[in-house]
Parts: C-alpha cells; sequence; structure tokens
C-alpha cells in the first residue's frame, strides 16, 4: 500500500470525531451503514476498511457539483476523506458516483453523505 493512501487513511481517522485510537488500531463506524471500520496506528486497513471521497474525485473538475466541490479545499481535504467499509463503498462507486453530478438523486445522496461527514469533522488539533 502506498504512503499517500495510509497518510490519508490516518487523515480521516484522526479525523473523524467517533473515531477512537488504541495501541493497536483507530476504530470508527462507517460513515454509510454504521459497521465497524478500523485501521492500523500506522494507516494500514483493517478487515474491510476501504478510504471513501465523500464527494468523488471526479466530480471535482465538473460545474455540476460545484455546491458540493465549493464546500472543500479539494478531493483530498480531510472533509472529504472518510473510513468506510468496502461493500458501502462498492455500492457507491456503481450508484451516485457513476450517475455523476448531473443526477439530481446522485448529488442529493452525496450532499447528505458529505454532511453527515462534516458533522463527524474533528480538526486535527483536537485529535
Amino acid at each position: 500500500m502506498s504512503r499517500i493512501l495510509r497518510a490519508r487513511l490516518l487523515s480521516a481517522a484522526r479525523t473523524d470525531a467517533l473515531a477512537e485510537c488504541t495501541s493497536d488500531a483507530w476504530m470508527s463506524r462507517c460513515l454509510h451503514c454504521r459497521a465497524r471500520v478500523a485501521i492500523t496506528p500506522d494507516g494500514e486497513p483493517l478487515g474491510s476498511t476501504t478510504l471513501e471521497h465523500v464527494v468523488p474525485r471526479s466530480w471535482f473538475d465538473d460545474r455540476r457539483a460545484a455546491d458540493l466541490t465549493g464546500r472543500l479545499e479539494g478531493p483530498d481535504d480531510p472533509r472529504n476523506l472518510a473510513l468506510v467499509c468496502a461493500r458501502c463503498n462498492h455500492g457507491k462507486g456503481k450508484g451516485p458516483d457513476l450517475e455523476g453530478p448531473g443526477s439530481t438523486r446522485a448529488r442529493e445522496i452525496v450532499g447528505k453523505l458529505l454532511e453527515r461527514r462534516l458533522a463527524r469533522f474533528r480538526p486535527l488539533g483536537d485529535a
């Protein structure tokens, strides 16, 4: 696993108000289904944990998503990164992410997920 991906996973965990760090792992809940997700202290995912870009990276180049992307400082903004289970991440990738920002339904789903992530966001200084 790349150093960049591990750093993004750690950023998602450290800025998640639900995440708890033990000597063995960062543990939290999937942003979608609330299943347990975890990564090691050095950022390796455990079990089915994956990293999700709440607002898909590809939407940042599409003006139709400006209402969502304008709230973030780019696709890798920690507020846009979340620990999620693989099942939910793959489902979102096959649904709203694939439909794109031209779909009102997709924008609604991604918007609700972004609101959920922002509600759970904890600035790094508070971790």
